[in-house]
């Protein structure tokens, strides 16, 4: 074991690793990057990372610099669970129910968040903005990258229901933060302490630079792509940290608790399926569906559909058969009353009939989870190998106005095609966010050029559309590059500057959001890609 290790070892309840194993496998996660870390640590409580921090801290006050990156199930596909430091992994064991109330629920990141929404489910009540990998992924997880999903829609995303944090700062103080009205900011701001000159800095900077700040907001839907500058201070005048600590990906503080609120959960649905000759037609169909609110709009296109065919070709028997159309669309009312789905569902059908080509509606939980599939096939593209080539997680997740959605579908097909390659898109249409997956051998050398140039090409691309580079995975590191170009350098070094307020001293996951360039993410590129231990449990702290 090294000294670094040993000295942790002797000061932490958690478990403290440095065996090849644990260093390989936290080595990786969802993204197509590698990153060895030094050391890997299982905290046991906020004390164990308060140790840690103000550990990490001190070697850096003395000009040795370590790395802290917290890590949940490690599916980000951003690059965002990986450091050269230390890996702190928090599913081990902060992973408890902290508390639940009739409209709130308290738990500690490191818990799975199917685990939680089973348990809230059979209370009566759910958390909308889930992720699709809910089933093996963390609540802390999702508050890191403010993760959403095909409920967003109507129910927003992870920031929406954030309701307080407890965070563990870069010098090991612990702090809560939570919406606080004028005459409580003051007093935050008068505290002596590295939370008080937090709130000071924080407020400054935005109070100093408001009219920049509102005017870069995306006009989009959703987004997480840098930091939620215009989220902090609120329409009724209170002052939430929470807004940016959510999306921050571990860069700005430890997430150590996380209060969320809960909404009252319907089983019952109305869904539709819609066929669609052409995008333009599904963009209008997701359009004039607006008015009615719908729970999900969600979509494939028919690349997707063509390949599931070609290699599952079971998966989507007796649910689409016969040529394939262009795009199908699944369209969800959730109402609580029978009654209102329904007149919803018919108000529904009747403003995408001469848009669609076929409509499908189902009340019925066994139908529903057939024309489910449709959508839920786009993890066969996820897991897909074809030979040497794989799936890559490189470009994904962007999000663009509405009314460029037909624009921008057809646009990456062209990309794809200049660069000889398939294309597949699926996403959540209501919200125009989407994700697509290039297969590429990176292996191959050929392929790892491609990989960065269709990366370039795509998210100027988006940033041209008036889009996000990143609707509700984040940066990470695969995405911070394209960060100055989305947002303009004023924006871009005002991040730098709460980056700062922060994490003066750089120990907070650095690389991630601020920090990487094109250059760093050649020699960070893995040289092959496997994602299948994602659902392996982790390393157990014996071995």
């Amino acid at each position: 074991m090294s000294k670094l290790a040993d000295h942790l070892r002797k000061h932490l309840r958690g478990e403290v690793l440095d065996t090849k194993p644990a260093l390989d496998h936290f080595s990786t996660d969802g993204s197509v990057l590698k990153v060895r870390p030094k050391t890997v640590i299982y905290p046991r409580s906020v004390t164990d990372l308060r140790k840690v921090t103000k550990f990490c801290w001190q070697l850096a006050e003395r000009g040795k610099s370590m790395s802290i990156t917290t890590r949940g199930k490690g599916t980000d596909q951003s690059g965002g669970a990986i450091g050269d430091g230390l890996v702190v992994v928090m599913p081990a064991h902060m992973n408890k129910l902290v508390d639940i109330d009739r409209e709130s629920v308290a738990v500690q990141p490191g818990m799975i968040y199917g685990d939680l929404q089973r348990t809230l489910t059979s209370h009566g009540r759910f958390i909308p903005p889930y992720p699709a990998s809910m089933d093996y992924s963390t609540i802390g997880g999702a508050v890191a990258n403010n993760a959403s999903g095909e409920k967003s829609l109507k129910y927003g995303c992870t920031a929406d229901y954030v309701e307080e944090l407890e965070v563990v700062l870069a010098n090991g103080q612990t702090i809560r933060t939570s919406p606080l009205s004028k005459r409580e900011l003051n007093k935050k701001k008068g505290q002596s302490d590295f939370e008080g000159e937090i709130y000071r800095n924080l407020d400054g900077l935005l109070a100093d630079n408001a009219d920049v700040i509102e005017q870069a907001r995306p006009s989009v839907s959703k987004n997480s792509a840098g930091y939620a500058l215009w989220d902090v201070k609120r329409p009724d005048g209170t002052f939430d940290l929470s807004r940016l600590i959510v999306g921050s990906q571990g860069t700005l503080g430890i997430v150590s608790e996380v209060t969320m609120r809960t909404e009252k959960y319907n089983p019952d649905t109305h869904l539709i399926a819609a066929f669609f000759p052409d995008i333009e037609k599904a963009k209008d169909a997701v359009v004039a569906l607006q008015k009615l609110e719908p729970s999900a709009v969600e979509i494939v296109d028919d690349n997707l559909l063509r390949m599931v065919q070609r290699h599952q070709p079971d998966q989507l028997k007796g649910i689409i058969e016969g040529d394939l159309p262009r795009a199908v669309m699944l369209i969800e009312f959730d109402e609580e009353k029978t009654s209102v789905r329904k007149r919803k569902a018919k108000k529904a059908q009747k403003l995408i009939k001469d848009l669609a080509h076929e409509i499908r509606v189902s009340d019925d939980y066994d139908e529903q989870e057939d024309l489910w599939k449709i959508r839920r096939s786009a993890s066969t593209i996820v897991w897909m190998k074809d030979g040497n080539k794989s799936a890559l997680p490189a470009i994904d997740d962007a999000v663009v106005p509405l009314e460029r959605m037909a624009d921008f579908m057809t646009g990456v097909g062209k990309l794809f095609a200049h660069h000889n390659l398939e294309v597949a898109i699926w996403g959540h249409a209501g919200d125009a966010n989407f994700h697509m997956q290039p297969l590429l051998n990176l292996q191959d050398a050929a392929d790892r050029q491609t990989l960065f140039r269709l990366m370039d090409d795509f998210y100027k691309m988006v940033i041209a559309a008036g889009g996000s580079t990143s609707g509700e995975h984040s940066d990470g590191r695969m995405r911070a590059p394209y960060l100055e170009e989305l947002y303009g350098q004023h924006i871009y070094a005002l991040f730098k500057e709460v980056k700062q307020i922060f994490d003066p001293l750089n120990i907070l996951n650095p690389g991630v959001k601020i920090g990487t360039d094109r250059d760093t993410l050649r020699k960070q590129l893995r040289q092959e890609y496997d994602n299948g231990k994602l659902y392996d449990h982790m390393p157990q702290a014996h071995t």
